[in-house]
């Protein structure tokens, strides 16, 4: 502290005996010598002091002497020295964090560097200094230039992008420093193009074809692959910003053999088993396995995923994963996310199915990978995101893969062959019929994979026997998963066996005969939809029976116990229509449906499947169609009552749409303006809080004089300013008080709106069905010989 002392007293020359100088009038002289010296020494000497005070004076220094540094940033160029204490200084003001010298002065706002960072980008041509400081070699200057541009795009990431896309070969320099020996500053890039790269797919592509995949492969292969350091973690970071939802760097990435290069990072030596694991390679080995996943992510287009899958099995990705899948000493979270992987490379790919089916365990006896799976699944005992992690792997297995499916259900039908080894259908079974709410859930959801898109596989599963007890008669499974549904009085297990049985009754009349012949279970259904109960799992579940009732009803031949018109009419006392339509609203639908991964932090949160939730979106309209159909027996007198009041019914619904379309373009037109004007006040407030800035720092220039009579008044335009952002902080208050409240009344009339147009269309579809059936009836009466009143003169 003396050195930094005697050092100042050099650059400002001594004080006055008796008076000490504050701390704004001494960054005041300084940035007057910065701005106005002649000698290029004096101006470094300036600089090296305004780092010295930055870190404690941030405000100060950058109030005042923010104008400043640009100028030496520009003019100086010739002096690195004075450049990098340049650099430095406005990379202190403009730090994402606190300094230690900050955290006991109040008066600071924890997000004053974001605020200088909003007045350091207002003028673009300041980045464009910064950026042409990247081709300075000096290593100073080149690492405070990148480490001053990571600060400024942690600050206002999508700010700095777009003024960086308008900035000629502005990613084309930062590229260039990948290419440095110099390790710190690679090092740096690599974090500056890591913060670069997010979320801004325009920035992506150019990166991406400025070789950024040949140079961080071979950053990668230098440091080691998984055995490196947090510097490989950086690489693969970047390659996921690159790949992550960017479908044409995908593209360029399996086009430009740049698969084949990742197979070297999952090659994990033999002796790891007996080291450990470290945590960086852990976290190495994570970033690894997401990137294989981004390639294959069930989200991209369909030509995509299959060209990446067939090149990572041609290429041995695939037999390496399956490699950590069977090796031991694997961390859990590794294993979990290896699973996971193996899963999305092989679905939908019937070659890469089968070589996972392939797949033998080292246990003794020797299993199928896929038994061991499974046999973990069901276990109680096992960490919960594992499990989950297996039953999606075990469904991506299953997915449009007809022998697999045909396998799974062969393993539970009668055979003459030796049955002694353990099958995959013996282990779901048993999950069934456990007392592991979960791996109920689990095994339910598993067998529901094996008879989607698949009506041979529905009506073979019916023939599958149980003996429930020892010398009882066999029933079948069918008939002991109605009975479970009845019994069980866990949602989770009633939930998974109402996915099983809506999955096996859709598109199988057989299986729909079967299931109205089990005593109770279509009392049962309706008796759950029919139920008073107001909680939101309990909305869930009636929902789902509901849809259930609807399938017996859609998919009933009439062969059965019970015909269709008898179970409609039960659906029509359930009021099944509301509740089917209620299910698609439910939040956990919504939520499911969004991938086909389970997503659950915690076990209770496991409800519905992305594939159910697929059946419900495809099936819905028709059901509530075919539930609201009414039977050709029915007189045509209370045909032609029905329409009429159906067309009044209309009328009043297209003039309460006519109402509501108004008052929407009335609060749209309102919220426009209100818009309009937050943002007027909104702006004029930032103006003046970056004008109070400057003078809270003035006012503190004059603290130093306050023992002496003729003290120096403040400056009455502060008072003025801090009354003028007080109206105008309250006018953005209330106007986002009202800005909110319409929007909140903007919502609900959409919602209406949205509510009468579909009651709207499902009313023309019923008066379009009756208009049909009423002219059937008269053409009926007129073949009859009787007379026909003609509608048009009826009306007259």
């Amino acid at each position: 502290m003396d050195f930094l002392k005697s050092g100042l007293k050099t650059v400002l020359g001594a004080p006055e005996p008796g008076q000490q100088p504050s701390v704004a009038e001494t960054v005041e002289r300084l940035i007057e010598r910065v701005t106005n010296s002649t000698l290029l020494e004096d101006r470094r000497d300036a600089c090296r002091a305004l780092k010295a005070l930055s870190r404690k004076y941030r405000l100060e220094v950058g109030a005042h002497g923010l104008d400043a540094l640009k100028q030496v940033l520009e003019l100086d160029r010739a002096d690195n020295e004075t450049v990098n204490y340049a650099l430095d200084t406005v990379n202190n003001i403009v730090c994402p964090s606190q300094f230690e010298d900050e955290e006991n002065k109040p008066n600071i706002p924890p997000n004053i560097g974001e605020q200088f960072t909003e007045m350091f980008i207002k003028d673009p041509h300041n980045i464009q200094l910064v950026l042409d400081l990247l081709d300075e070699y000096d290593f100073r200057v080149r690492l405070s230039a990148v480490q001053l541009l990571i600060s400024l795009l942690t600050n206002r990431t999508k700010d700095i992008q777009e003024i960086i896309l308008d900035k000629p070969m502005g990613v084309s320099k930062m590229m260039d420093l990948l290419g440095d020996t110099r390790e710190v500053i690679r090092n740096e890039a690599l974090l500056l193009l890591v913060k670069l790269t997010k979320g801004n797919a325009n920035i992506q592509k150019i990166v991406a074809f400025e070789n950024a995949f040949d140079r961080l492969f071979e950053i990668v292969s230098s440091e080691g692959y998984s055995d490196g350091g947090i510097i490989v973690e950086d690489c693969l970071l970047l390659m996921l910003n690159l790949l992550r939802n960017n479908s044409s760097n995908i593209t360029f990435f399996k086009e430009g053999s740049f698969i084949q290069k990742m197979v070297p990072m999952f090659n994990i030596p033999e002796e790891t088993e007996e080291l450990g694991w470290s945590p960086q390679k852990v976290s190495n080995v994570h970033c690894m396995l997401q990137l294989v996943r981004t390639l294959v992510s069930p989200t991209l287009s369909i030509q995509i995923i299959s060209g990446c899958q067939k090149i990572m099995k041609n290429a041995g990705l695939l037999e390496s994963l399956c490699n950590i899948l069977m090796a031991s000493g694997v961390p859990a979270d590794i294993l979990t996310e290896t699973i996971n992987t193996v899963g999305e490379v092989v679905r939908g790919d019937v070659n890469n199915q089968d070589f996972l089916g392939n797949v033998i365990a080292p246990s003794y006896p020797p299993r199928p990978a896929i038994i061991v799976l499974l046999m973990s699944m069901v276990n109680e005992k096992q960490p919960f995101p594992l499990r989950c992690a297996v039953l999606y792997c075990f469904q991506c297995y299953l997915y449009h893969n007809e022998m697999a499916q045909a396998s799974l259900v062969q393993t539970l039908l009668p055979s003459s062959t030796d049955v002694s080894s353990l099958t995959s259908g013996q282990i779901l079974c048993g999950g069934l019929f456990s007392s592991d709410v979960l791996s109920n859930w689990f095994s339910a959801v598993a067998l529901m994979h094996a008879l989607i898109d698949n009506p041979a596989q529905k009506e073979q599963l019916l023939r599958v026997l149980l003996a429930t007890n020892v010398g009882s008669t066999p029933v079948s499974l069918l008939h002991q998963c109605t009975l479970l549904l009845q019994q069980t009085t866990k949602l989770q297990a009633k939930v998974g066996l109402l996915m099983l049985l809506s999955a096996w009754l859709s598109h199988c009349p057989a299986a729909v005969s079967a299931f109205l012949a089990a005593p109770g279970g279509v009392g049962y259904l309706v008796h759950q939809t029919c139920s008073n109960e107001h909680d939101d799992t309990e909305f869930l579940l009636q929902g789902m029976c509901a849809f259930v009732l609807a399938l017996c009803v859609q998919f009933n031949d009439d062969s059965g116990s019970q015909s269709r018109a008898a179970v409609r009419a039960l659906c029509t006392r359930g009021d099944v229509c509301a509740r089917l339509a209620d299910l698609s609203r439910h939040e956990l639908y919504a939520r499911a449906a969004k991938s086909p991964a389970p997503r659950a932090s915690a076990p209770s949160q496991l409800l519905l499947d992305y594939e159910f939730c697929r059946l419900c979106k495809m099936l819905e309209s028709g059901l509530i169609q075919s539930l609201t159909a009414v039977e050709n027996g029915s007189a045509p007198e209370g045909e032609g009552v029905e329409l009429e009041r159906y067309k009044s019914l209309i009328r009043q619904q297209d003039a309460r749409l006519h109402e509501l379309l108004q008052q929407m373009d009335s609060l749209v037109h309102h919220n426009t303006a209100l818009q309009s004007s937050l943002n007027d006040s909104i702006a004029a407030n930032s103006l003046l809080k970056d004008e109070n800035t400057l003078l809270k720092a003035q006012m503190s220039a004059n603290s130093h004089h306050s023992q002496v009579p003729n003290v120096a008044q403040p400056d009455p335009r502060l008072g003025e300013y801090e009354q003028k952002i007080q109206q105008l902080t309250a006018e953005v208050t209330r106007l986002n008080g009202e800005l909110t409240a319409l929007k909140e009344k903007e919502k609900q009339s959409a919602e209406e709106l949205e509510k009468i147009k579909k009651d709207q269309d499902d009313l023309l579809e019923l008066l379009a069905d009756q208009d049909m059936k009423l002219n059937e009836y008269k053409m009926r009466l007129v073949s009859l010989g009787q007379a026909v009143e003609d509608e048009s003169t009826h009306d007259k």
